[in-house]
């Protein structure tokens, strides 16, 4: 049976924030589309009923509401500064309402294979319902958070081991020694459940990091950040670290922390202080890297032993696309050189949303990267200038996304932009098809 012809359209795979906002905004240039999503509804990660989700019952937002909205869609005034996973799923379930796009969705859908050859606009598509399609494009928009990354650690531990991917609530932890291993805003969250329920709770980690409090002043850290004046990159870590490490937190090594070996915005922001209640009552102790781990116990690089009956790695995950093949290849990471973290430089047809990390809100700048699609979608299809004018520049074109900034040279920050650099990136690039 031949494939269905869907080459009038672009098929985007993800019904989160991000699938959501393409969408959204495909819809809004009259470009037609469909979206596909292995769950049973809307909501991407938020949703922590369906099968397979990293969703824990403690997550919420880290990023205020007032920033974190849609562009022309605000979270409602009613919900909390920080929502909760439940209200954000609310909030994203509202979005696709408001869009009217539930009749180019299709849930309970997973996509097999994607496959291309060379760079037009060719797409063959494989579905879990064994229909196969072809597409014009491709958006990928799953975002990176399905495929733990899992450290082999060294040694034989008998004892329970996971990882944060698997994590869903503190119940977990009770009658239980446990540590947590990572030092992101997901570890210490989870490091604050244990030390609330377990019998002991320990986090290892390899490096000192900086706390950052939701609020200051009695505002949100952001909109706190947003009210000051701009200063430049070095000035605006100077600053801020002044006013964080020496009068909102203090000394990190009080708590048994490791000092920071970088300032406080070369790396991803950890917006947490609720662990530091926890150190500073003992409920929750800080340990160094894991130097082995032996039948029933942990050794740690400073020395020390503990006893421990379950590992929680929050090890963060790999950017993994494995029903995409490129040019007849075989299982594709994702792509690591994209231009604007969102186009192939290759491959002119396809987009990859939302697999950049950053230290701002990051659905503004979705709907930032969804306009820019459509509207390279839209040009493209009536041969505009523009989108030829694109094509020659992705090849080539490095332009900075981190504003200067020099982020810690780690896995994390291989991909991660400055949301006020990129903000301002996006809407330069937008313009050359604003003004075709």
């Amino acid at each position: 049976m031949s494939p269905i012809d869907r080459t009038d359209r672009t098929l985007i795979i993800g019904a989160g924030p991000a699938g959501l906002s393409a969408g959204a905004a495909l819809k809004g240039r009259g470009q037609p589309f469909d979206i596909v999503d292995t769950a049973p509804r809307v909501g991407g990660i938020w949703d922590i009923d369906r099968p397979e989700t990293p969703m824990y019952e403690a997550a919420h937002f880290i990023s205020s509401k007032t920033l974190s909205g849609f562009p022309g869609f605000p979270m409602p005034a009613e919900y909390p500064d920080y929502p909760g996973h439940r209200l954000v799923l609310r909030y994203i379930q509202a979005y696709a309402e408001h869009h009217g796009l539930a009749p180019d969705i299709e849930l309970g859908v997973r996509v097999v294979s994607a496959t291309t050859h060379g760079p037009g606009p060719s797409w063959h598509v494989t579905l879990s319902t064994g229909e196969e399609r072809r597409y014009a494009a491709l958006c990928l928009a799953t975002g990176t958070t399905w495929h733990p990354h899992m450290p082999q650690l060294p040694g034989t531990f008998e004892g329970e081991t996971y990882h944060s991917f698997q994590f869903r609530s503190a119940d977990e932890f009770r009658g239980k020694r446990v540590l947590v291993v990572g030092g992101g805003n997901s570890g210490c969250d989870i490091a604050c459940e244990a030390a609330r329920t377990a019998d002991r709770a320990f986090i290892s980690l390899r490096r000192g990091y900086h706390f950052v409090p939701k609020y200051v002043l009695g505002r949100p850290a952001d909109m706190f950040a947003r009210a000051g004046p701009k200063l430049p990159a070095w000035l605006e870590e100077r600053v801020f670290g002044l006013l964080v490490g020496r009068i909102l937190v203090g000394d990190l090594t009080r708590y048994g922390l490791p000092k920071p070996d970088h300032r406080i915005l070369q790396s991803h922001p950890i917006m947490n202080t609720r662990i530091l209640h926890h150190f500073g009552h003992g409920d929750l102790v800080a340990r160094s890297g894991i130097k082995e781990v032996r039948a029933h116990s942990v050794v740690f690089d400073d020395g020390t032993q503990e006893e421990i009956d379950l590992i929680v790695m929050a090890t963060g995950y790999d950017r993994a696309f494995p029903f995409l093949q490129l040019d007849g290849g075989g299982p594709s990471v994702a792509p690591s050189d994209l231009y604007l973290e969102l186009f192939h430089r290759e491959h002119r047809s396809l987009f990859c949303m939302g697999l950049f990390e950053t230290d701002g809100a990051a659905y503004g700048l979705l709907g930032l990267q969804a306009e820019l699609v459509a509207a390279y979608v839209a040009d493209r299809g009536r041969d505009g200038a523009a989108s030829r004018q694109f094509d020659g520049l992705r090849r080539m074109n490095h332009p900075d996304l981190r504003g200067g900034r020099r982020y810690l040279p780690t896995r994390r920050h291989e991909h991660y932009v400055n949301a006020a650099a990129y903000e301002v990136v996006l809407r330069r690039v937008m313009k050359r098809f604003e003004l075709s």
